[in-house]
Order: structure tokens, then sequence, then C-alpha cells
């Protein structure tokens, strides 16, 4: 069952999301060559700490992190730890918060120093892929129209859609009704109603979309080793036009 949430309740995860973008943002920025994952986790836990909220990812069936770091073709779930970030790398970020009875979830991939321009491009071409689901969030349209608007984009500019991972519902828990595939025909699936709240997040990949977990059991790679980028925004339905939860405060 996808849960509509009420306008107190869309009020609260405002805030939330909003903290989680916040520090989501001061993480990204501290992204650098020299950088380990590590410290990134760390500094995401202070910044949580300071702003009373739980990060949602630590110990979610067992995770270690507080955030999610994935490094070039590293597609998401990968552990925070000793690796180096190095220039020319991509580095995925994923952060969730809890906060006030609700979850924020949110995710951005950081070009570091110089990149090769397809990279570059392909960084590019997720951030739009992301847009144009966001403006399918809309009551009265289908789920799949934000799946299927996904596909065009990447597949359009030729680059692959990952299947094995998925957006989803989102509020009280993390992971809520619907799961939200980027890929797939549009005009299918449940009808969207104002106050849904989704994670959307395509995952795209510069050359096949298959993908394998790593031998520690979360960190998924691309098959063929290439990049991967990973762009999510928390997101409210609406009956005119959708709303961005995850925009970090000002600042």
């Amino acid at each position: 069952m996808i849960i509509v949430k009420k306008p107190d309740e869309l009020a609260a995860m405002r805030i939330s999301a909003r903290k989680t973008a916040t520090i989501l943002h001061k993480v990204a920025a501290k992204v650098a060559p020299g950088v380990t994952t590590k410290e990134l986790d760390e500094y995401a836990a202070e910044l949580a700490r300071e702003q009373e909220g739980r990060c949602a990812f630590y110990g979610y069936h067992g995770f270690s992190g507080r955030i999610c770091c994935s490094i070039n073709e590293e597609v998401v779930h990968g552990v925070p730890g000793k690796r180096i970030i190095k220039d020319g790398d991509v580095v995925s970020i994923d952060f969730g918060l809890a906060y006030g009875g609700f979850v924020g979830d949110t995710a951005t991939t950081v070009a570091v120093g110089e990149i090769d321009p397809e990279w570059q491009r392909l960084l590019d071409t997720t951030q739009e892929c992301l847009a144009s689901a966001i403006a399918k969030a809309v009551e009265g349209n289908r789920l799949s129209d934000i799946s299927n608007a996904v596909q065009v984009v990447a597949e359009g500019a030729g680059f692959s859609v990952v299947r094995d991972f998925v957006g989803h519902g989102i509020g009280r828990e993390m992971h809520e009704d619907p799961q939200i595939p980027n890929y797939g025909p549009a005009g299918r699936g449940p009808v969207l109603k104002a106050g849904m709240t989704l994670a959307i997040e395509p995952m795209i990949n510069l050359g096949l979309h298959k993908t394998e977990t790593l031998k520690d059991g979360w960190t998924v790679v691309t098959k063929d080793r290439l990049p991967s980028a990973h762009f999510e925004h928390t997101i409210a339905v609406g009956k005119q036009k959708p709303e961005i939860l995850t925009i970090p405060e000002a600042g």
C-alpha cells in the first residue's frame, strides 16, 4: 500500500529531508584527492549528531557505514573504509537521516578534479534523468511514467539503466511501497496521488546495465567495471507539480 501523507506529516518530512540534504551537501564538499571514504563517513556522523538526527543507514541489515560511498565502477552501497579518493575519480554518496519520526534519503555523484569527458557526460545525463523523472511525479500520472522518463533520457544518451536496484516510497520508514524501477513502459502501475512521497534515484552506467555484488556483501559494481553515476531526491507528489524535499538549507 502506498501511503499518502497528511499535511502535518509532509511538514515533518520537509524538515527531515532538508536536514538530510544539508548534511549530504556538506559531506560532498569534502570530497577531494587524499581523503578516505571513512573520513567522509565520520564527518557525516558528526553532522548528524549536530542536527540531533540518526544516520538511517547505520546498522540497517548490518550495514557498517553512515553513508554509502561508491567510487567509479561501484554503483551503490559502497562501504566506507580505507580507500583513498584520487584525482579523476567519480564518487557517489548516498545518505539517509531519520529525524522527527521521518526519514530523508538523497544521493549525489561528485567529479574529483578533471575527469574523462565521457564520465562527465554520464554524470550530467544522470542528473537529467532525475529531473525528467521528478517532473512526472504529478497527481494523475502513473508510477511507471517516472520509470520510463529515466530510461528514455539515459538510453537516448547511449547509457544503460541499472535494473537490479530501484527507487522506493519513503516516510516513517526508509523503504516503503512502492518500488520504483528506473526502466519500463509508461502508463502502467498505480495512479499517483498528491501526498505520496518517493525516493527517486536513477543509477546509470557508462557501459552495460549488469551488476554484481562484491565479497563484502554490500558493494555493488558494474560487471564490465565501467563507471556508474547515482543521483537521488526525496520528493512529494503534487497536484500541479512535484515538490523536491531534499533541498539543502541556504548558506
